[in-house]
Protein backbone atom coordinates (compact mmCIF):
# COMPACT_ATOMS: atom_id res chain seq x y z
CA UNK A 1 0.00 0.00 0.00
CA UNK A 2 1.25 3.46 -0.87
CA UNK A 3 2.43 5.64 1.92
CA UNK A 4 1.95 8.77 -0.06
CA UNK A 5 -0.70 11.40 1.57
CA UNK A 6 -2.71 11.74 -1.30
CA UNK A 7 -4.66 14.75 -0.64
CA UNK A 8 -1.01 17.03 -0.61
CA UNK A 9 -0.12 15.07 -3.71
CA UNK A 10 -3.46 15.48 -5.30
CA UNK A 11 -3.06 18.89 -4.62
CA UNK A 12 0.49 19.77 -5.75
CA UNK A 13 -0.84 18.01 -9.18
CA UNK A 14 -3.93 19.67 -9.44
CA UNK A 15 -2.53 23.73 -8.33
CA UNK A 16 0.62 23.69 -10.18
CA UNK A 17 -0.28 26.17 -12.79
CA UNK A 18 1.52 28.37 -15.37
CA UNK A 19 2.44 31.19 -13.48
CA UNK A 20 2.94 34.81 -15.03
CA UNK A 21 1.10 37.45 -12.86
CA UNK A 22 2.26 36.20 -9.79
CA UNK A 23 5.60 35.85 -10.45
CA UNK A 24 7.62 37.84 -7.94
CA UNK A 25 9.85 39.60 -9.61
CA UNK A 26 12.06 41.43 -6.47
CA UNK A 27 12.15 38.59 -4.34
CA UNK A 28 15.87 36.49 -5.29
CA UNK A 29 16.12 32.79 -6.02
CA UNK A 30 18.32 30.80 -4.32
CA UNK A 31 21.00 28.53 -6.73
CA UNK A 32 20.73 25.92 -4.22
CA UNK A 33 16.87 25.89 -4.61
CA UNK A 34 17.04 25.24 -8.64
CA UNK A 35 19.67 22.80 -8.18
CA UNK A 36 17.80 21.04 -6.15
CA UNK A 37 14.48 20.75 -7.90
CA UNK A 38 17.13 19.76 -11.26
CA UNK A 39 18.15 17.20 -8.99
CA UNK A 40 14.86 15.54 -8.38
CA UNK A 41 14.06 15.86 -11.69
CA UNK A 42 16.40 13.81 -13.15
CA UNK A 43 14.62 10.85 -11.50
CA UNK A 44 12.37 11.45 -14.71
CA UNK A 45 11.83 8.82 -17.27
CA UNK A 46 13.33 9.00 -20.36
CA UNK A 47 13.77 7.05 -23.80
CA UNK A 48 16.12 4.35 -23.85
CA UNK A 49 17.23 5.95 -20.34
CA UNK A 50 19.95 8.11 -22.23
CA UNK A 51 19.29 10.91 -19.93
CA UNK A 52 20.38 13.38 -22.41
CA UNK A 53 19.62 16.45 -20.56
CA UNK A 54 21.21 20.14 -20.19
CA UNK A 55 19.56 22.88 -18.27
CA UNK A 56 20.66 26.12 -19.07
CA UNK A 57 19.90 28.55 -16.10
CA UNK A 58 20.26 31.89 -16.99
CA UNK A 59 20.25 34.77 -13.62
CA UNK A 60 22.48 37.19 -15.92
CA UNK A 61 20.46 40.32 -16.24
CA UNK A 62 21.74 40.98 -19.38
CA UNK A 63 21.51 37.60 -20.92
CA UNK A 64 17.77 37.82 -19.44
CA UNK A 65 17.15 41.30 -21.67
CA UNK A 66 18.26 39.61 -24.52
CA UNK A 67 16.66 36.18 -24.07
CA UNK A 68 13.08 38.45 -22.99
CA UNK A 69 14.23 40.93 -26.59
CA UNK A 70 13.63 37.35 -28.21
CA UNK A 71 10.75 36.14 -26.73
CA UNK A 72 8.99 39.16 -27.89
CA UNK A 73 10.13 38.93 -31.06
CA UNK A 74 8.58 35.17 -30.81
CA UNK A 75 5.44 36.49 -29.65
CA UNK A 76 5.01 39.18 -32.49
CA UNK A 77 0.94 39.81 -32.55
CA UNK A 78 0.20 36.17 -31.64
CA UNK A 79 -0.86 36.74 -28.30
CA UNK A 80 -2.94 39.99 -29.11
CA UNK A 81 -4.63 38.49 -32.18
CA UNK A 82 -5.70 35.33 -30.10
CA UNK A 83 -6.83 37.59 -27.02
CA UNK A 84 -9.12 39.51 -29.34
CA UNK A 85 -10.47 35.84 -30.92
CA UNK A 86 -11.18 34.97 -27.41
CA UNK A 87 -12.97 37.94 -26.61
CA UNK A 88 -15.09 37.83 -29.89
CA UNK A 89 -16.40 34.25 -29.39
CA UNK A 90 -17.40 35.21 -25.55
CA UNK A 91 -14.60 32.80 -23.70
CA UNK A 92 -13.26 34.40 -20.35
CA UNK A 93 -11.02 31.52 -18.86
CA UNK A 94 -9.03 32.36 -22.70
CA UNK A 95 -9.05 35.85 -22.36
CA UNK A 96 -7.46 36.25 -19.23
CA UNK A 97 -5.15 33.81 -19.96
CA UNK A 98 -3.68 35.76 -23.10
CA UNK A 99 -3.89 38.34 -21.26
CA UNK A 100 -1.52 37.04 -18.45
CA UNK A 101 0.61 35.80 -21.08
CA UNK A 102 1.17 38.87 -22.96
CA UNK A 103 2.34 40.57 -19.13
CA UNK A 104 4.71 37.70 -19.40
CA UNK A 105 6.13 38.62 -22.58
CA UNK A 106 6.83 42.31 -21.49
CA UNK A 107 7.80 41.40 -18.27
CA UNK A 108 10.20 38.02 -19.02
CA UNK A 109 13.82 39.90 -18.43
CA UNK A 110 12.72 40.46 -15.19
CA UNK A 111 12.03 37.13 -13.84
CA UNK A 112 15.13 36.33 -12.11
CA UNK A 113 15.72 32.89 -13.36
CA UNK A 114 15.28 31.80 -17.02
CA UNK A 115 15.36 27.97 -17.41
CA UNK A 116 16.55 26.34 -20.34
CA UNK A 117 15.91 22.50 -20.89
CA UNK A 118 17.90 21.26 -23.79
CA UNK A 119 17.95 17.65 -24.96
CA UNK A 120 21.01 16.01 -27.14
CA UNK A 121 19.90 15.62 -30.77
CA UNK A 122 22.30 15.13 -32.71
CA UNK A 123 21.20 11.54 -33.76
CA UNK A 124 18.31 13.08 -35.50
CA UNK A 125 18.13 14.04 -38.86
CA UNK A 126 15.75 17.55 -39.87
CA UNK A 127 14.08 15.52 -41.97
CA UNK A 128 13.53 12.91 -39.29
CA UNK A 129 9.83 11.08 -39.27
CA UNK A 130 7.73 12.55 -36.85
CA UNK A 131 7.57 9.78 -34.11
CA UNK A 132 11.87 10.05 -34.15
CA UNK A 133 10.69 14.28 -32.81
CA UNK A 134 7.55 13.16 -30.60
CA UNK A 135 10.02 10.20 -28.95
CA UNK A 136 12.50 13.52 -27.95
CA UNK A 137 10.29 15.44 -26.66
CA UNK A 138 8.81 12.77 -24.74
CA UNK A 139 12.44 12.02 -23.37
CA UNK A 140 12.96 15.45 -21.75
CA UNK A 141 8.95 16.90 -20.79
CA UNK A 142 8.46 14.08 -17.99
CA UNK A 143 11.60 16.21 -16.55
CA UNK A 144 10.55 19.48 -16.99
CA UNK A 145 7.51 18.90 -15.40
CA UNK A 146 9.28 17.31 -12.42
CA UNK A 147 10.88 20.44 -12.41
CA UNK A 148 8.20 22.70 -12.24
CA UNK A 149 6.38 20.09 -9.58
CA UNK A 150 9.38 20.64 -7.00
CA UNK A 151 9.20 24.68 -8.00
CA UNK A 152 5.78 24.88 -6.21
CA UNK A 153 6.39 22.55 -3.33
CA UNK A 154 9.21 25.34 -2.59
CA UNK A 155 6.98 28.05 -3.25
CA UNK A 156 8.37 28.99 -6.52
CA UNK A 157 6.46 29.07 -9.70
CA UNK A 158 7.15 29.01 -13.73
CA UNK A 159 5.40 28.80 -17.03
CA UNK A 160 6.85 26.54 -20.01
CA UNK A 161 6.94 29.18 -23.10
CA UNK A 162 8.30 27.93 -26.33
CA UNK A 163 8.29 31.32 -28.35
CA UNK A 164 11.38 32.17 -28.34
CA UNK A 165 12.34 28.91 -30.28
CA UNK A 166 11.29 31.03 -33.63
CA UNK A 167 14.71 32.86 -32.88
CA UNK A 168 16.69 29.66 -30.86
CA UNK A 169 19.63 29.95 -32.81
CA UNK A 170 19.96 33.63 -31.66
CA UNK A 171 19.73 32.63 -27.94
CA UNK A 172 22.10 29.08 -29.06
CA UNK A 173 24.68 32.00 -29.83
CA UNK A 174 24.57 33.84 -26.56
CA UNK A 175 24.12 30.75 -24.27
CA UNK A 176 27.16 29.23 -26.16
CA UNK A 177 24.38 25.70 -26.79
CA UNK A 178 25.85 23.52 -29.25
CA UNK A 179 24.51 22.66 -32.19
CA UNK A 180 23.92 18.63 -31.20
CA UNK A 181 21.28 19.96 -28.25
CA UNK A 182 17.71 21.39 -29.20
CA UNK A 183 16.71 24.16 -26.86
CA UNK A 184 13.00 23.04 -26.09
CA UNK A 185 11.64 25.49 -24.04
CA UNK A 186 12.27 28.46 -21.62
CA UNK A 187 10.64 28.56 -18.34
CA UNK A 188 10.61 32.10 -16.42
CA UNK A 189 11.43 30.79 -12.35
CA UNK A 190 10.88 33.03 -9.65
CA UNK A 191 8.67 32.84 -6.17
CA UNK A 192 5.19 33.52 -6.32
CA UNK A 193 2.99 35.85 -4.59
CA UNK A 194 1.22 33.39 -2.30
CA UNK A 195 0.67 30.11 -3.01
CA UNK A 196 -2.94 29.50 -2.80
CA UNK A 197 -3.35 28.36 -6.34
CA UNK A 198 -6.33 26.19 -7.10
CA UNK A 199 -7.42 23.84 -9.82
CA UNK A 200 -8.45 25.41 -12.97
CA UNK A 201 -12.04 24.85 -15.13
CA UNK A 202 -11.72 21.31 -17.10
CA UNK A 203 -13.87 19.30 -18.44
CA UNK A 204 -14.64 16.14 -17.32
CA UNK A 205 -12.48 12.93 -17.37
CA UNK A 206 -15.03 11.27 -19.70
CA UNK A 207 -15.68 13.57 -22.17
CA UNK A 208 -12.05 12.86 -23.15
CA UNK A 209 -11.79 9.19 -22.99
CA UNK A 210 -12.18 6.39 -25.33
CA UNK A 211 -12.02 3.32 -24.33
CA UNK A 212 -10.79 0.30 -26.25
CA UNK A 213 -10.42 2.48 -29.43
CA UNK A 214 -11.65 6.06 -30.63
CA UNK A 215 -15.32 4.46 -31.16
CA UNK A 216 -16.74 3.42 -27.48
Amino acid sequence: MTTFDLATTDELLSTTRAVRKRLDFDRPVERSVITDCIDLSQQAPTGSNKQGWRWIVVTDADKRKTLGDLYRKGVGNYLETAKQAAEERGATQDTRVFDSAQYLAERMQDAPVHVIPCIEAGHIAADAPRRAWIGLGGSIFPAIWSFQLALRARGLGSCLTTLHLAHETEAAALLGIPDNMVQMALLPVAYTKGTDFKPAKRGPADDIIHWEGWED
